[in-house]
């Protein structure tokens, strides 16, 4: 990695550079509960909206659904995602998931992680829509993202809180309250069926060890120690993480289709 990607580059990229594999605010252990909310079977057919390196997509597929469809817009995830999934059922398209690619009424499932975050509000909206439009009547969708905890938060302190966060990830990150991604999700018709949230950990040790195991760990500790314009970005991302830890909370939300 170059001197001046790694300064420039948006913190899920340098992350998974550095081999870092789980890349969701909850971690492995909340994606692995949304799947079980989502309850996916092999009647199922499964949309994944930015399914990056293809983990979620792995636990996803270990269920059998009938058919399982990724969209991306990163022609690179998109090329290594059709390399390691070899299976009649399975495919990827290279879209923006706003983008009405699929037809309607054409899943049972859909779900995406850690990128709606990522975007305006308006965005999100587009989004939010585009799932409901190729959802079946009845059917989940799911998302797990980024919040803040508003409580006792003032208004100056959340635009300083979205400031660092923007600053330190080279990312114009747009975490919303927890009420508030509810609230987005309602307006576009969905009902929330489940709603779960858990500490956001992601560079913490502990979370660390249960994402990566011990041997990707050490390979990871290893990048960090042995480039310093890598080091220094991981420090500046954890300390941030660290100094707003109780305002920050990984989320995931189910939510139905209704009609």
């Amino acid at each position: 990695m170059a001197q001046k990607s790694i300064e420039k580059a948006e913190s899920y990229d340098l992350l998974s550079r550095i081999g870092k594999k789980v890349l969701r605010p909850g971690g492995k252990k909340l994606s692995l509960q949304m799947l079980h909310l989502l309850d996916i079977s092999e009647a199922d057919t499964v949309i994944e909206f930015a399914p990056g390196i293809g983990l979620t997509a792995t636990y996803t597929l270990q269920k059998h659904p009938k058919q399982y469809i990724g969209l991306d817009k990163d022609a690179r995830n998109i090329k290594n995602l059709r390399q390691k999934f070899n299976n009649p059922q399975v495919s990827f398209l290279l879209t923006d998931v706003a983008k009405p690619v699929l037809p309607s009424n054409y899943a049972s499932k859909v779900y995406g992680e850690a990128m709606l975050t990522m975007y305006a509000d308006h965005k999100k909206l587009e989004i939010i829509a585009e799932a409901k439009r190729i959802l079946q009547t009845g059917g989940l969708y799911a998302i797990h993202e980024l919040a803040i905890e508003k409580q006792n938060l003032s208004d100056k302190a959340l635009a300083a809180l979205n400031k660092e966060l923007a600053q330190v990830s080279h990312v114009n990150a747009r975490p919303l309250g927890i009420t508030e991604w509810q609230q987005l999700l309602q307006q576009e018709g969905f009902k929330i069926v489940a709603l779960q949230t858990s500490e956001m950990l992601l560079l913490e040790p502990k979370r660390l060890l249960a994402d990566e195991g011990l041997l990707n760990l050490i390979k990871i500790f290893f990048r960090i120690i042995c480039n310093q314009q890598i080091r220094k970005r991981v420090i500046a991302l954890k300390k941030a993480f660290r100094k707003h830890r109780k305002h920050l909370k990984a989320l995931v939300i189910i939510a139905q289709k209704l009609d």
